[in-house]
């Protein structure tokens, strides 16, 4: 994987985040449809990544679409209407990952580490882009500034790296009955990452809502990396096991954020194992996977009551996760 590469589309998806987060926020926070505003917005950025997803591994031009998703993004910025705004920021993120996604995926062959560190920055991005939203800082045009900056960016370095803005994605193959039967636990997977996210209600959250962030993001770092190290399963089950042991300790702050971050680690590794499912629709993979993301915020969203019953259920989601990965894994979806 090419590391400039790669650290571009890192900190272009740490901005792309913390944008569509300041937009939402500091506009539509408040606001009589703020709520229909989010679902839009979750269901363009993530629900719609899987159909866009295909059109990108078609269209095999990954740094054009991840700039064309910058753009869009900042053209959210100037719309006068909240629900527009909501979609069109919406659809840029989905965009910007795809073409960064597909592109990661492409070039980093049989390792885990680069889908790790390029995943990873979006929660601290979105993480300041709230804070900076509800408060009151100026600089709100600085964010649409940088996107068409980075997007601009990503086309240069990607014409350089290939030598044009086709990106050599692999021929689209979808026809393969039964060697996608692993994918359904790996979506199932994401959909409980996705639901513990939105339902884990500590005490102390609000006092170490930092360290917990910087407890996702580098979890999924070291993710790819012990993958690649270990191997797929026998990472996945160290982490899970642990993270659902800490988990029964997560009233305190320490062993909740340890929890978090081992949590998490699986990220890449259910990305990378759908992929190479689908190696010829790595798009279309990665959409999938969000797919399973946009499922796991319907039911906070819908205000339905929390299914985890603290620490106690917060590690039985761990193990349920681990379970549901060990087909996969032991089927061959990633080498163990």
């Amino acid at each position: 994987m090419d590391k400039k590469l790669l650290g571009l589309y890192s900190l272009a998806h740490f901005w792309v985040d913390l944008s569509c987060a300041l937009l939402v926020f500091r506009t539509m926070a408040g606001g009589a449809d703020f709520a229909l505003c989010l679902l839009f917005y979750n269901f363009c950025a993530f629900a719609l990544q899987m159909p866009l997803g295909l059109l990108a591994d078609r269209l095999d031009r990954n740094g054009a679409v991840s700039a064309a998703g910058c753009a869009l993004t900042a053209l959210a910025f100037l719309l006068p209407w909240s629900l527009p705004a909501a979609v069109t920021a919406g659809t840029g993120n989905a965009l910007f990952h795809l073409g960064g996604g597909i592109d990661v995926l492409n070039r980093s062959r049989e390792r885990a580490w680069a889908l790790g560190v390029f995943v990873s920055p979006g929660a601290l991005g979105l993480f300041l882009g709230t804070l900076w939203g509800r408060g009151e800082a100026p600089g709100f045009r600085l964010a649409p500034a940088g996107l068409l900056l980075l997007g601009g960016a990503v086309l240069l370095l990607c014409r350089r790296t290939f030598g044009s803005l086709r990106s050599g994605n692999a021929t689209v193959d979808l026809e393969a009955p039964g060697r996608y039967a692993p994918l359904a636990p790996l979506f199932l997977v994401v959909v409980l990452r996705s639901y513990m996210g939105m339902n884990q209600a500590f005490p102390w959250k609000g006092e170490w809502a930092l360290a917990l962030t910087l407890a996702l993001v580098l979890g999924k770092t070291a993710g790819g990396f012990a993958m690649d190290r270990r191997g797929a399963k026998r990472s996945s089950t160290v982490s899970l096991g642990l993270a659902a042991l800490l988990y029964l300790a997560s009233a305190l702050p320490l062993p909740g954020i340890l929890a978090v971050f081992l949590f998490n680690m699986t990220m890449p590794v259910t990305l990378w194992a759908a992929a190479r499912v689908m190696p010829g629709a790595k798009g279309f993979a990665f959409g999938l996977m969000t797919f399973a993301l946009f499922l796991g915020f319907l039911p906070s969203w819908l205000g339905w009551p929390s299914l985890l019953a603290g620490p106690a259920g917060y590690g039985l989601m761990a193990l349920t996760s681990l379970a549901l990965l060990w087909f996969p894994l032991r089927k061959g979806a990633a080498r163990c």
